[in-house]
């Protein structure tokens, strides 16, 4: 059996914070006779950067401070938010033969239980609070209890952490032209530095991201290419397109904070640029581990789906969107969500003349805000807007700002010319 440290830390690099977790943890397991794994994220980091440190050289970090083994979580950070990848990790390590998860914390296991009990009833742990102190802890606990409390939790006193930060340990050496500084060693174990000086030395430190490739798609992708992506919206679109051209980081970030992206979005945002994926591969991970009965019910696919229409529907009524999706979350409405819908087309005569039924069209949000399709016949490209029912308008446009829904369409002969037949899933 094992018993599993450190999943709320990427370990990038490992600090003198991490030993003493691991030296907690290490204690634990030899009182038990238990192994000591370590679960490192590969590829990105638990915020959808890429890595500092490469995983190789963190496994050798934690391994050179006790850990018995070192597992890897790969696959998940660019393409799912916290809210998704924490069950899926909690399902691997259990899978594994993991017993107790250990972590730090500045709050009490009490405190962590007390503010995870509302999540853990409604079964969302979507949208936890900015405010909350050692809010990944505290998903992590209501994640495992919901999901039967699998793991036995234990927290330790978290050590120093404004002086332990992975992320003021990376900027230092990196305005240091890459030097590890005396002050910075003095928050490393001599483990550490010495494997970290190694990676330096060799050129594999730091990690970057592809940022031609990244240049290329966001100044060239059109606005339907562009909506298949996972976590970008509309507006967000719109907004790429217009400040176009793309050159330096500091350009992307911008367009993202114009679109009210937060630090955590952008990154995530920007590594499914970078590594394109698209929202039917985010749909199709997230329904693969919905079947193995990993996602709680409220955050499965099918329901993000029946709150769009829902909202919807209501706001016909002049209810809010705050209210009624307040509403369903708190009640547990079931709804039947429309899955197909035919919009109709502003066909020129010359463009009804070229059109065949059949042709895949994508969608997008034009300039205006307006739901468009676009789509090529006879070396053609045609370009036109929607036309659908208010209340439709409203819920095609919630689905396909959701970040992970895709939208498909394909033209459909109609009594007089033609229509789009939407495919939403």
């Amino acid at each position: 059996m094992f018993i599993l440290i450190g999943i709320s830390a990427d370990f990038d690099p490992v600090h003198k914070g991490h030993a003493k977790l691991i030296s907690e943890a290490r204690r634990l397991a030899d009182k038990e006779d238990k192994k000591l794994v370590v679960y490192l994220n590969k590829g990105f980091s638990a915020n959808h950067a890429p890595f500092f440190v490469n995983f190789e050289a963190r496994r050798e970090m934690a391994l050179a401070l006790g850990a018995d083994d070192v597992k890897s979580f790969e696959g998940l950070h660019h393409r799912l938010v916290l809210s998704y990848s924490v069950p899926i990790r909690l399902k691997q390590m259990i899978d594994d033969g993991v017993t107790d998860y250990i972590t730090s914390a500045s709050i009490s296991l009490d405190e962590i239980r007390k503010k995870a009990q509302p999540f853990i009833d409604e079964g969302n742990f979507v949208g936890m609070p900015k405010s909350y102190t050692n809010r990944n802890e505290i998903r992590w606990y209501a994640i495992n209890e919901f999901l039967g409390s699998k793991l036995d939790y234990h927290v330790v006193k978290e050590f120093n952490k404004d002086k332990y930060s992975g992320r003021l340990i990376r900027q230092s050496i990196i305005d240091n032209d890459m030097i590890i500084t005396d002050e910075i060693a003095e928050l490393l174990p001599e483990t550490t530095v010495e494997i970290l000086q190694r990676e330096i030395n060799a050129g594999r430190v730091p990690g970057e991201r592809n940022w031609s490739d990244i240049y290329k798609r966001m100044n060239t992708y059109s606005r339907g290419n562009l909506e298949k992506i996972a976590y970008l919206n509309g507006n967000t679109i719109n907004e790429i397109i217009k400040r176009r051209v793309y050159r330096d980081p500091e350009s992307i970030w911008a367009v993202f904070r114009r679109s009210d992206y937060g630090p955590v979005m952008t990154r995530l945002a920007i590594s499914a640029i970078e590594m394109e994926v698209t929202k039917k591969e985010v749909m199709d991970l997230m329904k693969s581990y919905e079947s193995q009965g990993v996602i709680p019910d409220n955050q499965k696919v099918q329901r993000v789906i029946d709150r769009a229409w829902y909202v919807a529907s209501e706001g016909e009524k002049g209810v809010s969107a705050r209210q009624a999706n307040e509403k369903f979350r708190s009640q547990n409405i079931n709804v039947d969500a429309p899955l197909r819908l035919e919009a109709g087309l502003n066909l020129t005569k010359f463009e009804t003349k070229i059109t065949k039924e059949g042709i895949a069209t994508d969608l997008y949000v034009d300039k205006n805000g307006k739901i468009s399709v676009q789509f090529k016949s006879e070396g053609k490209k045609i370009k036109t807007n929607l036309r659908l029912p208010a209340v439709e308008v409203t819920y095609l446009r919630y689905i396909m700002d959701s970040h992970f829904i895709p939208v498909t369409g394909s033209i459909k002969k109609a009594k007089k010319g033609f229509k789009v037949e939407v495919v939403i899933g």
